[in-house]
């Protein structure tokens, strides 16, 4: 789950982490009056998004009056912000950080996040910070520090030591081993998958973290119910937010082929087996092993509320799931929905029998499949042929 900059401060705060001053603002009167409140004659204005890249799309904005904080909000406020990382479509701009600016001599790199090859957690540490990451890593490795830390003892003060004279901060190395401290702390202690500071500011006044991005694991959110309301699901794709809502693990994607399967396993292997016959998979949806019709009923409306599909291949190897409870929350589904492109299902396991029957009786135009080979080249056939 991924939280906005201003979320993510507080949290640094909370950490003694330094950050800017500044609060957040979703009207323009309120972006204005917080500028006003802060005092100074400059302010920086920042969209907030669930992407990177804001700066080069005009999201990040140096302002040196109110009316020109007014006129940013005014713009700002209410638009989709298309960056790099965005998608084509774009996020809405909710609500807008409004900050002091802050004077810049350096910018570094900073981060924590699993490794996940060497069961670890590593800190990632460079001196070309305001950049992309993964370009530095990618056209400059040299420049990145990297730092495995031991689980048993987390992280160590010579390891802190290591970081500060690999970036040459003898000078700060009290006030840099801090946030290194704090910023293992909070992603430990609130079960994070990412910590990010970029950049991490060098001035005459000392360190100052002027971004900040923080992604949690989505599997511990139940024990972190304050983290977990942070969510914002308007950054979201709104059918992944509603399969979020009902259990369902659903991933939006490209192609014209629905596919509804349990098991992320078995869920991959049927995506793959849609391409190997020519067609494209539009989503990923994993019912899970225990889920019950209503949750059947729920991924099958998601799934269709897509436009782009042209039909649907359901892959359901029952286990824990029974074949019997699927087929009545494929009919129920299909029943208040109604079904416009045509549907395959293979079914195999516990109560195969009883579910094809539900099917039977249905009276729905659905295409049994006697395999997932059989299953796949119907489907990739409907694709091609609509």
């Amino acid at each position: 789950m991924n939280i906005h900059e201003f979320q993510a401060k507080a949290l640094f705060r909370q950490y003694d982490i330094p950050v800017p001053g500044g609060e957040v603002a979703s009207t323009v009167d309120a972006a204005v009056a917080i500028a006003r409140d802060l005092g100074g004659e400059r302010w920086v204005v920042k969209a907030q998004v669930h992407a990177g890249g804001r700066g080069k799309a005009g999201g990040v904005k140096v302002v040196d009056s109110l009316e020109q904080v007014e006129h940013v909000a005014e713009t700002l406020l209410g638009s989709q912000l298309v960056t790099g990382q965005s998608g084509p479509g774009g996020q809405p701009v909710d609500q807008l950080l409004v900050e002091m600016p802050t004077e810049i001599d350096r910018e570094l790199y900073l981060g924590l996040l699993v490794d996940r090859a060497r069961e670890r957690v590593v800190m990632m540490a460079s001196a070309a910070g305001g950049m992309d990451i993964e370009e530095v890593a990618r056209e400059h490795p040299e420049k990145l520090y990297t730092l495995y830390i031991d689980p048993v003892v987390g992280l160590q003060a010579y390891q802190c030591r290591q970081v500060i004279y690999a970036l040459g901060l003898a000078e700060h190395a009290r006030s840099m081993t801090g946030i290194m401290q704090g910023l293992y702390r909070l992603f430990m202690e609130k079960d994070a998958s990412l910590v990010e500071i970029n950049p991490l500011v060098v001035n005459s006044h000392g360190l100052m973290a002027i971004d900040a991005k923080i992604n949690f694991d989505d599997n511990a959110l139940y024990r972190h119910k304050a983290e977990a309301s942070l969510r914002d699901i308007r950054q979201e794709d709104e059918k992944e937010a509603q399969a979020h809502a009902h259990g369902l693990n659903y991933v939006s994607l490209d192609g014209d082929i629905a596919c509804m399967v349990n098991g992320a396993g078995l869920a991959m292997a049927t995506m793959d087996m849609v391409k190997h016959f020519g067609a494209e998979p539009a989503n990923f949806l994993d019912v899970g092993g225990g889920a019950s019709a209503e949750m059947v009923e729920n991924g099958f409306r998601i799934i269709l509320s897509d436009e782009n599909v042209k039909g649907v291949l359901i892959n359901i190897f029952g286990g824990i799931l029974r074949c019997d409870i699927l087929a009545r929350g494929v009919v129920e589904a299909a029943n208040k929905v109604g079904i416009k492109v045509p549907v395959v299902i293979r079914m195999e396991g516990t109560n195969v029998k009883e579910g094809r029957m539900i099917l039977d009786e249905s009276g729905l135009d659905l295409q049994v499949a006697t395999d997932v080979w059989d299953a796949a080249s119907k489907v990739a056939e409907i694709a091609r042929s609509a």
